[in-house]
């Protein structure tokens, strides 16, 4: 099978390389940092982004956040089947 990523350079504006289940949790960052996040089912979401902010913002299901993400707080969020893009 051909690998169309063989040749190509990672970048945010293309597709994810992995996709990776999170675990809320309020005392753990995400093992990499997500370029986006995939939400499954609706509800609150609060994060840490990339430059430090703590944010908590309604999701629709079936979303993508295109934020840089650390992490995603067990506290505050109610959505569910969140899955972080990695590049």
């Amino acid at each position: 099978m051909q690998d169309p990523f063989k040749n190509r350079a990672l970048s945010l504006s293309g597709p994810a390389s992995d996709i990776l289940p999170v675990t809320p949790s309020d005392t753990a960052d995400l093992p990499e940092v997500a370029a986006a996040l995939f939400i499954q089912t609706a509800g609150a979401l609060t994060v840490t982004t990339v430059r430090g902010h703590v944010r908590t913002l309604s999701v629709p299901e079936m979303s993508i956040l295109p934020v840089g993400v650390r992490r995603v707080h067990a506290s505050g969020t109610t959505a569910d089947g969140i899955h972080a893009l990695l590049v």
